[in-house]
């Protein structure tokens, strides 16, 4: 299986410009996409009918707002929106998808700026979505993928030194990924690649991405058997179309 992951910063955006399709010419079993901030009456009608595939979306309560999509050649045998807890799903930051083999969680998480309440907010958050994977863990292996919103190591960041004291860097938000990675969710990107210089997002405003001066902060994970099956995994780097890239893997 060939799966992909991408934050578009704006579905409609980034279609318009002609660069989402081309990632189906690579012909992916799967594509997860976050940040859509496009509800399903302003969804594009061609993306939701693309031949061959499944499509599931989840919308936030305000327009123009997060959202998150999945696209599936073959039908998943369930498809949960949320965690059903309104405080966490009303951003539509969700999809659990059941195939016969896994759990897919194609989420959107928090990002924990705008104040303390958000990262308070961005770990209760992480608390649920890993305890409702912990749950469903108990029937099949489970595979995440996503912008996580923060970098784990100081190999996933340009400025590590510099960022010790800002959200998506944060002791706190690093020692979720550390829990994460202790209870048996595999890093697929660092089983092949433990070079630095590897990114997934850079700032707009700053021009950051011809620079180079970005964060790794989009995932997969796996957990543990599933991992074993890893073939292989990437970052698209050269895609352009939103301050993040895609990233993928082969299991």
């Amino acid at each position: 299986m060939y799966l992909i992951s991408w934050n578009v910063n704006g579905i409609r955006a980034v279609h318009k410009k002609g660069l989402f399709l081309p990632l189906f010419d690579k012909k992916p079993d799967i594509v997860c996409v976050q940040e859509t901030k496009a509800q399903d009456d302003v969804f594009p009608k061609d993306l939701k009918e693309i031949p061959g595939y499944n499509f599931y979306l989840c919308s936030a309560d305000k327009k123009g707002y997060s959202g998150t999509a999945v696209w599936s050649k073959e039908k998943a045998l369930s498809v949960r929106y949320g965690f059903g807890k309104k405080e966490f799903d009303d951003a539509g930051r969700i999809i659990i998808a059941e195939y016969k083999d896994f759990f897919l969680y194609n989420i959107y998480f928090p990002n924990g700026g705008r104040g303390p309440q958000w990262v308070d907010h961005k770990m209760e958050f992480y608390g649920e979505f890993l305890r409702d994977a912990e749950k469903n863990r108990k029937k099949k292996e489970i595979a995440v993928c996503g912008d996580v919103n923060t970098a784990h190591k100081e190999i996933d960041l340009a400025r590590p030194k510099q960022n010790e004291d800002n959200t998506g860097f944060l002791p706190i938000e690093r020692a979720f990924l550390d829990k994460l990675v202790s209870a048996g969710y595999v890093d697929t990107f660092r089983e092949n690649n433990k070079a630095p210089g590897n990114y997934t997002w850079w700032d707009y405003k700053t021009g950051a991405r011809a620079r180079n001066v970005g964060w790794r902060i989009d995932y997969f994970y796996l957990t543990t058997a599933l991992a074993k099956k890893l073939k292989d995994s990437g970052i698209m780097a050269d895609v352009m179309g939103s301050d993040h890239c895609p990233i993928w893997i082969k299991i």
